[in-house]
């Protein structure tokens, strides 16, 4: 891949500039990697230990960071100018998660519930500005189904190896971030799709996470069993691709803190909470698509639905108290059904137009009532 002159530097500054404390080379060229694609790990160390001596300095337990942070003690280090609010039992930050995570003292969270963007073009302020209008973009717009029009949907059918590259990249990233700042034992949930969960379980678990299975969401979506596109009378009996029926959610874990009995005295972590004392948390929770009163509260493309959210979220807390954290919060569903099963919450969204949506949509979504949610 040619690059401009500077661009792995110039990435390399852009990086460390969020993170006052330092990083390793690993988590560097990982970071860079998710900025502007896959970059060798020799490249970014010729830049931090070669080619740009007055920018960049090396500190203690193989670290770098910004020369012009060195002499600065950490709390007077430039911190990054944060909106946030207060829903009830929920905060929420106008920030990337990125940086913001690098901000959060260690062991601020006990339980990860989020949908994440995939760091796809999608989701990007140009694309997200021509979805909202309804004029161009590449958002991909499935076919009417028994009269019902449709919502547009991601693409991941299509992604190119450099797009691959860049998801895997983006999770390794995030994660590495995500691991201090949250206690041993928490459960991290991570919602995927069939095509991709591959690529984010492998960089979940190489960032230090542990895998403990998928939970699935059991739900009908309009990805698969199209025809063949321009041969559907030809091939009538060919399905490209099976319909998809169900969607994983990833369950991982930050290793404990000695034994099970061990981690959820000390933490409160290290499982999930049974619905009753005759039924344990299963891997399978039936579900229908989101409802229209539901998106119309809180208009984003992948919003999932409350009576799913609110069996999911209730079950990531074991002893039912902790403070849940949804690092890519959208219009706010993670947080509003911790807030209705009464839960402490925290989300950060990037695009502050869902961060305005979230504010009405979070205590609206959380007054919804459902049988038995």
């Amino acid at each position: 891949m040619k690059r401009r002159p500077g661009e792995v530097r110039d990435a390399i500054v852009s990086v460390l500039g969020a993170r006052p404390r330092g990083a390793t080379v690993a988590d560097i060229k990982g970071e860079v990697s998710a900025l502007i694609g896959d970059v060798p790990a020799s490249s970014v160390r010729s830049y931090l230990q070669l080619n740009t001596p007055g920018l960049f300095a090396r500190m203690d337990r193989a670290q770098y960071v910004l020369k012009e942070f060195l002499d600065r003690p950490l709390n007077d280090r430039p911190q990054a100018q944060i909106k946030s609010l207060v829903i009830g039992n929920a905060k929420l930050f106008n920030a990337d998660c990125i940086g913001w995570l690098e901000q959060q003292p260690p062991n601020s969270f006990h339980a990860v519930v989020t949908d994440p963007p995939y760091g796809l073009v999608e989701y990007t302020a140009d694309e997200q500005r021509k979805l909202r209008s309804g004029k161009g973009g590449i958002w991909r717009i499935p076919p009417s189904f028994d009269g019902s029009k449709r919502a547009p949907l991601p693409r991941f059918t299509v992604l190119k190896p450099a797009d691959l590259d860049a998801v895997e990249s983006f999770f390794y990233a995030w994660a590495r971030r995500l691991i201090g700042v949250i206690v041993p034992g928490a459960n991290v949930v991570v919602a995927s799709n069939p095509l991709l969960s591959y690529l984010v379980s492998g960089a979940l678990s190489k960032a230090g996470l542990e895998r403990r299975g998928e939970i699935v969401r059991l739900v009908m979506t309009m990805r698969g069993g199209d025809r063949p596109k321009d041969a559907h009378v030809e091939f009538s009996d060919v399905s490209v691709m099976p319909r998809s029926m169900w969607e994983p959610w990833l369950v991982f874990r930050k290793p404990l803190n000695g034994r099970v009995q061990d981690n959820l005295r000390k933490w409160g972590t290290g499982g999930f909470r049974r619905i009753s004392e005759d039924r344990p948390f299963g891997d399978v929770i039936e579900s229908s698509p989101t409802r229209p009163s539901e998106r119309a509260i809180a208009p984003h493309p992948s919003l999932k639905p409350q009576a799913f959210l609110r069996q999911l979220v209730r079950g990531v807390l074991p002893l039912g108290r902790g403070v849940v954290l949804d690092p890519f919060a959208g219009s706010g569903s993670t947080l509003a059904a911790a807030e209705a099963m009464g839960y402490q919450s925290v989300g950060v969204e990037k695009d502050p137009e869902y961060f305005r949506v979230a504010q009405k949509a979070v205590p609206a979504l959380a007054r919804l009532k459902f049988n038995g949610a």
